[in-house]
């Protein structure tokens, strides 16, 4: 009896610790999840998600219920604590991508990698609870955005150098560029500003935004990337001579919103005049009819933006 009763309690100790290790193996697991970063790579266009049902292994049917699903991964994965980003599924580059790398386009194991690798450095928004709804659009213009910003980067390394002084002609641009950004900022003084700059080239139009804060005192705050795109693209436009526009619109509390305006001319941004600030915001561009003044709002002209040792030329 002795001898039985000391093996039972053995038989106990043993299942007791086996039953610890698996609970601490599973929390152990568990904190490894939330250390472990995600990517969802989505089919957010319709026509995108159909190019994809032409392969047997990809499970869905219906566009609709695949974003319902897809919703509610990350919504799991962020219930868990892991940090996940979502990137958009291009079939075409895809595609590509599998014929460059000999991978077989109709496995799962092909579309993971291809996500992988695509998301490290290609346009991706940080899922946080956010609703598809809202995710969508941004992951959108934040693909739109990288797609101007590289488009009109690569315009500005064709330019090459000036065939007068041998200067690199983008670089010089891209420096003025940036001059002007700060000399308009300064100018503008303390608020809320928000930019657009207009650029047509090569029968495409490149488009940035840009949001700043500024305080009485202190340096203007703005987002690094928007900057960098914001300036590339104001930098293309005086590489190629571009009959684009730049407008600021400025809000501070408690006072109406100032609308200034400018266009691209020979390498400069000239003022436009109050009249012209008008007609630019109060005409429908597509038909030219009039357009109703916004309420609270004051049309003004351009300031005068003059950096050192300024010429005709952007470089």
């Amino acid at each position: 009896m002795t001898e039985n009763h000391t093996d039972h309690h053995a038989t106990d100790d043993r299942t007791a610790h086996r039953a610890r290790r698996r609970t601490t193996d599973t929390n152990l697991r568990r904190a490894l999840r939330r250390e472990t970063a995600g990517t969802l790579a989505l089919l957010a266009d319709e026509d995108d998600f159909t190019t994809m049902r032409q392969y047997e292994t990809f499970a869905f049917d219906d566009h609709a219920r695949y974003l319902d699903h897809a919703e509610d991964l990350l919504h799991t994965l962020t219930t868990h604590g892991g940090h996940t980003t979502v990137a958009l599924f291009d079939p075409e580059d895809y595609a590509d991508y599998c014929a460059d790398t000999a991978l077989d386009p109709d496995h799962p194991a092909s579309r993971a990698r291809y996500t992988a690798e695509r998301a490290a450095t290609g346009p991706r928004v940080t899922y946080t609870g956010q609703p598809l709804t809202t995710l969508v659009p941004t992951l959108i213009d934040t693909a739109v955005r990288r797609a101007t910003w590289e488009y009109a980067t690569t315009l500005l390394a064709e330019t090459g150098p000036c065939a007068d002084c041998g200067q690199d002609i983008g670089r010089a641009s891209f420096d003025r560029a940036s001059q002007l950004l700060l000399l308009l900022l300064d100018a503008a003084g303390p608020g809320t500003h928000h930019l657009v700059c207009s650029v047509p080239a090569e029968g495409d139009q490149l488009i940035a935004t840009l949001h700043v804060t500024r305080e009485s005192t202190g340096p203007a705050r703005m987002d690094s990337s928007e900057g960098a795109e914001f300036v590339t693209v104001l930098a293309a436009g005086l590489a190629l001579n571009s009959p684009g526009g730049l407008v600021l619109r400025t809000t501070t509390p408690g006072d109406r919103d100032r609308l200034h305006g400018w266009r691209l001319h020979a390498g400069q941004l000239r003022p436009l005049t109050e009249a012209q600030v008008f007609d630019a915001y109060c005409t429908d561009a597509r038909t030219g009819e009039p357009i109703a003044p916004e309420p609270r709002v004051d049309y003004r002209p351009g300031f005068l933006l003059t950096p050192p040792h300024d010429d005709t030329h952007p470089h």
